[in-house]
């Protein structure tokens, strides 16, 4: 397939169907919810329970790698059924259920459970859910709907994130560790916005039923996908393998001597660096082609993550962190378009299966490499908390090498 696309026209907002702003205005309130809560996470398991590095690397990556193989169950379910909005309500609706038990966790294997049932739920919907907004969109409009949902997710975290900023400037202004009070306060806040993205997703969205091509059933092996499809995938799963958990770059923050204050402030500048330029270069790869748009991504998220490495103060992680809200607008959204433009819609649910379940698969070993790395081991001992994000730099890096040379012309 060719996928430098037409150039389209602008796209108005009625050319944005209404599975798009139903899915938006869900992770919208979804993101509100979470934001406040689970990026606190590592600093409560670091401040306030006294775990280490490496256990936090292993709760992140056991709750991705869970949420990653139910998204390969649930993207091919969707196909099979040909229904995406029951899974996608289902897997908000197991999250939503699931944050209020944070409340009262004093453990860390409390918070493991947690963080895998919350995970469960977002394996159960994000295929089909993201299925669902490429079969309600006209091909030339993927970029700027996934783009749009992007945004809207990310201006949830923005919300979310100013609403724990308040309750931590109320409670705890000048601290430089979190309270547990502080974060329980958050977690009883976090149940009202969770529980209206649920209802919302239920009354807002419509289900695009899809006749698959006539002849056979298709074939929702791996073995069916394309060759083009495979091969993102294999460069996905190398950056990502560099790409540990952001809780490493919140402790690179706190270790540079940011406030907790000033980690929400930093968070805010990266939600709002990425809402305000997802839909802009989502469309730019309407009009460009995914590709290119892909490949800007990871050479910028190689150059800030040597960045975070080299860092020597409070400030100069703040203004990366910004900037890695630019790697993330440019790639999230455009990679799913383009998971659309390489499969057929009756093999749709699969592929983002196996895309999701590819990124949050290798999640494990990268943040519990990141662990490691940071702590220090073998001939990294020096290193020290750079150590990980010299190795993502570098991972990232390749993964621009191999898929510019893959894509070269096209």
């Amino acid at each position: 397939m060719n996928h430098l696309l037409p150039k389209p026209l602008i796209a108005a907002p009625r050319a944005i169907p209404r599975n798009v702003w139903a899915t938006t205005a869900t992770s919208f309130l979804t993101d509100i919810s979470s934001e406040m809560i689970f990026n606190l996470v590592p600093l409560f398991l670091a401040n306030v329970l006294g775990i280490s590095t490496a256990i936090i690397g292993l709760i992140d990556g056991i709750a991705e790698t869970t949420s990653s193989l139910l998204k390969v169950v649930s993207g091919r379910l969707s196909d099979r059924l040909r229904r995406r909005k029951r899974l996608a309500v289902a897997g908000y609706a197991i999250s939503a259920f699931a944050k209020p038990f944070l409340y009262g966790t004093t453990t860390w294997a409390g918070v493991l459970v947690v963080r895998f049932a919350d995970r469960v739920g977002k394996g159960v919907r994000t295929s089909p859910r993201d299925a669902l907004i490429a079969d309600s969109t006209d091909a030339h409009h993927r970029g700027i709907a996934f783009g749009l949902h992007r945004a809207g997710d990310t201006a949830g975290a923005v919300v979310g994130l100013v609403i724990a900023l308040a309750v931590v400037l109320a409670t705890q202004a000048q601290a430089l560790t979190l309270s547990r009070s502080t974060f329980q306060t958050l977690v009883l806040i976090a149940i009202v916005p969770a529980a209206l993205g649920v209802i919302v997703l239920a009354l807002g969205a419509r289900e695009v039923p899809f006749k698959p091509r006539s002849g056979p059933q298709p074939d929702l092996s791996f073995s069916a996908l394309s060759g083009e499809f495979k091969f993102f995938l294999l460069v996905v799963a190398l950056f990502t393998l560099g790409n540990s958990s952001d809780s490493f770059l919140i402790l690179r923050a706190q270790e540079r001597g940011l406030t907790i204050a000033g980690i929400l402030g930093m968070l805010i500048t990266f939600n709002l660096v990425y809402t305000l330029f997802s839909s802009p270069l989502g469309m730019l790869s309407d009009r460009l082609g995914r590709k290119r748009v892909i490949l800007a991504g990871w050479l910028l998220y190689s150059l800030v993550y040597l960045g975070f490495a080299l860092v020597a103060s409070a400030a100069q992680v703040w203004v990366l962190y910004g900037v890695y809200g630019l790697y993330y607008a440019a790639f999230e959204g455009t990679a799913r378009a383009l998971v659309a433009d390489l499969t057929p819609v009756e093999q749709r649910g699969t592929a983002y299966g196996f895309y999701n379940a590819t990124v949050g698969l290798v999640a494990l070993p990268a943040s519990v490499l990141a662990g490691v790395l940071w702590q220090g081991v073998g001939g990294w001992s020096g290193l020290g908390p750079r150590a990980p994000f010299f190795t993502g730099a570098a991972l990232a890096f390749l993964a621009v090498a191999l898929i510019a040379i893959r894509w070269r012309g096209k």
